[in-house]
């Protein structure tokens, strides 16, 4: 198993990066050279966290072979490096760990990450040296840490709540909707900018390449539009001083790219969301089912696995939506909120060696008396990938405006992808470095002279200068419990809402009226789509019913005696014309389909309420049997 581990972890590792890229990312439409920048700054990161614990159970093993051999003679009073107290004798050997990586192939290793991901952050200032970019990332590491320590756990919980779930749903539907709107107003506009100009520029100007380049980026239905418009045989006029100069068309291209990728985005995003109001307002209704059977309002789309589909029923789902979801996310957050309380403890304790006070480091010794590398490489992974859970889904989070804004779904701009990869290779050496502290991994910390894990000596401690290893290094990250504090009672969000920036508050009087407008938003989108569902369960019904006959009816109505005796009656007058000429089947045609797309008005119908707490009439059936939706007054949207 020499190196083996290793090399499982590494390709598990890209994969994983390629997954979670192409979840934010979209291969076909960004350029390669931002795909594969960014691949490689997420692969370098994610690559950091999953090979530091097999390079500590290692270090683990090297300083037990060291302490073995140094003084032979004293073999059976020989001690662990943390003096434990249990000697090393036949009983407690210093066997191989199961992850074992040969001695000079992990400096190398890190030589190559740490440098790599170093060119990628910091191209621009090759000067700096590595005190100063852990100093920096660490900086960041503690602001994003304190909000990720408090936020993750509160997620989880708030998570168990549906009704506070459905009213947050509603606020996001309401500022969704103004963003959407005016993203649709600014696609607009900057559609007319290029219709002009592609109406002055004519096929035959030395700038009409760049206008074609343009219009690429264009939806599909303004290229057509354009292009019908489009005369192609008029010439441009030379003397003509109104042609835009090469750099506005730049400077237009630009506005096309961002527009449309912002009126994408925003047109996704609402589907989901949609999609998301849907089922938190039927998974209320469903918690007072009698019959224990999760119903939907609309049609679910069927799991392309049939052993899903078999054993998810509706009975299952109900119980797992209902009653046991709730209660996994309770459970859920009280252990994360049990990690972080472990983190902001030892984060405020880990300088002190005697006694040792950071819990991280105790449970490492523990496993050290009796080398066991894999609690060690167990405890390690889940303790460095709880942080980076925290900082990383803090940066997931972090939306600038709209110009770095992490959007899943395919979503992602090319900027925010590498903006997100130059945080990575920031915020990741410094994470680690703090765990290797953390755990007392780090002789800056521990203050004994071992040998140092391969990560420390190639990617460097603090030890450079003596005011950051004595002073910043220790006492800084104690300022987590400040930003946890604040985190806690929402000082961030409730400073945005002051300022003018719409954040959800549940106290707040905004709150509740974008809470009511998005509530009626969703009710308009719900009442479209059972229009929709039911004109087209109608025109389904009228087709298995009557489809056979009119096609019968359609296919005699076609047939000539005599296609010559046909094509004669179309052409000469004198002769008598067939009963069924190709007018009248045209015309009839468009009467038996215009017909068939009315819709009957019921107005005897019983109304309906859109209160996911009430019960409803339409709702789809686990048989398939679909209930049709009682209708509102033909003005409700207006």
């Amino acid at each position: 198993m020499s190196g083996a581990a290793l090399g499982l972890e590494i390709v598990f590792v890209f994969f994983l990066a390629l997954l979670i890229l192409h979840r934010y990312g979209d291969f076909k439409k960004q350029h390669r050279l931002v795909i594969v920048a960014t691949l490689l700054a997420w692969y370098l990161c994610f690559l950091i966290v999953f090979i530091l614990p097999l390079d500590v159970s290692t270090t683990i093993y090297n300083r037990c072979k060291q302490a073995a051999n140094s003084s032979p003679s004293e073999n059976n009073n020989i001690t662990g490096p943390y003096s434990t107290g249990i000697p090393i004798t036949g009983k407690h050997p210093c066997f191989k760990p199961w992850s074992y990586i040969p001695d000079g192939i992990m400096p190398i290793f890190w030589r190559v990450v740490y440098w790599t991901s170093q060119f990628l952050t910091w191209n621009q200032l090759q000067t700096i040296g590595i005190a100063a970019a852990n100093t920096w990332g660490l900086f960041l590491l503690v602001l994003l840490l304190g909000y990720g320590l408090v936020e993750i756990p509160r997620s989880h919980w708030n998570g168990a709540k549906r009704g506070y779930l459905l009213m947050k749903t509603y606020f996001k539907a309401a500022k969704l909707m103004t963003e959407k709107a005016d993203a649709e107003e600014n696609l607009e506009d900057i559609m007319e900018e290029v219709r002009k100009v592609n109406e002055s520029i004519k096929y035959n100007h030395p700038l009409r390449k760049c206008v074609d380049t343009i219009l690429k980026k264009c939806p599909t239905e303004y290229q057509e539009k354009m292009g019908r418009n489009m005369d192609d045989y008029e010439d441009f006029d030379e003397k003509r001083n109104t042609y835009p100069s090469e750099k506005s068309l730049v400077k237009l291209h630009k506005q096309v790219i961002y527009s449309v990728q912002r009126h994408r985005r925003t047109q996704v995003q609402w589907r989901i969301l949609l999609e998301q109001a849907f089922y938190l307002e039927d998974v209320a209704k469903n918690e007072t089912s009698a019959t224990r059977q999760f119903v939907h309002t609309f049609q679910p789309q069927e799991p392309e696995n049939r052993f899903i589909q078999y054993f998810y029923s509706p009975t299952v789902e109900w119980y797992w939506e209902c009653l046991l979801r709730p209660w996994f996310y309770r459970i859920l957050a009280i252990v994360l909120a049990i990690f972080s309380v472990i983190v902001v403890w030892s984060e405020c304790t880990f300088f002190s060696t005697k006694p040792v006070l950071s819990l991280f480091a105790v449970f490492i010794q523990l496993a050290e008396r009796t080398y066991n590398y894999i609690y060690i490489e167990i405890a390690c992974f889940l303790s460095i990938f709880f942080l980076s859970i925290c900082v990383y889904s803090t940066v997931f989070r972090i939306r600038v405006f709209n110009y770095y804004y992490l959007a899943s779904h395919h979503q992602t701009d090319a900027y925010s992808l590498l903006f997100s990869g130059m945080l990575f290779c920031r915020l990741t050496p410094p994470l680690c470095l703090n765990f290797l502290g953390l755990t007392h991994m780090d002789s800056t910390i521990s203050h004994q002279d071992t040998q140092p894990t391969a990560y420390t000596s190639i990617m460097g401690s603090m030890k450079v200068l003596s005011f950051i290893a004595d002073g910043f290094y220790i006492y800084y990250p104690m300022l987590v419990v400040i930003l946890c504090i604040a985190t806690y009672f929402s000082l961030g969000t409730r400073c945005l809402n002051l300022l003018g920036f719409q954040q959800f508050m549940g106290d707040n009087d905004m709150t509740s009226d974008l809470v009511d407008e998005g509530k009626e938003l969703i009710r308009r989108e719900k009442r479209k789509r059972q229009r929709q569902e039911e004109g087209e369960n109608r025109r389904r019904e009228w087709k298995e019913r009557y489809g056979n006959n009119r096609e019968d009816s359609t296919r005699n109505r076609n047939v000539h005696t005599d296609p010559k005796e046909s094509n004669y009656s179309e052409t000469n007058t004198n002769r008598p014309v067939s009963k069924y000429t190709r007018s009248n089947n045209r015309a009839e045609r468009d009467r038996i389909e215009l017909l068939q797309d009315a819709e009957p008005l019921d107005f005897n119908a019983e109304t309906f309420t859109d209160d996911p707490l009430e019960s409803e009439s339409g709702r789809y059936q686990p048989g398939g049997r679909y209930l049709s939706m009682s209708q509102r007054t033909i003005f409700d949207d207006v």
